[in-house]
């Protein structure tokens, strides 16, 4: 049974950055899509970033220019590079992965505060 397991959160002032790391257990990481969402409070969950199987990279418009997302294969690792934080970036945010024909999986979540 795969999971996934998030780290990197934390507590910064607005323009300041942060990474937030994914590390995919018991799972065949190479052949899954990675996404980030992230979940404010009182709003629905929104996707932020996805890196597919194949290394191509879609953003929300509200991050393109600010966030990265990148995937470490050998490390079954993805990331998300966030610059230029903004308080409305403030939220909860989640590792998700997907392979067509398997399970789905999301990680615990992990906060993210930025102050201004």
């Amino acid at each position: 049974q795969g999971r996934l397991v998030e780290s990197g959160g934390g507590v910064v002032y607005s323009g300041g950055s942060l990474r937030l790391s994914c590390v995919a257990e018991d799972l065949i990481f190479r052949h899954r899509d990675m996404s980030w969402y992230r979940q404010a409070p009182g709003k629905q969950r929104e996707l932020v970033a996805t890196i597919t199987s194949d290394h191509k990279s879609i953003y929300a418009d509200s991050v393109k220019g600010r966030f990265i997302i990148s995937r470490d294969n050998p490390k079954n690792t993805a990331s998300l590079e966030m610059n230029n934080l903004k308080p409305e970036d403030t939220a909860v945010y989640y590792c998700y992965s997907i392979r067509e024909g398997y399970a789905e999986y999301w990680g615990q979540g992990t906060q993210v505060t930025v102050t201004s």
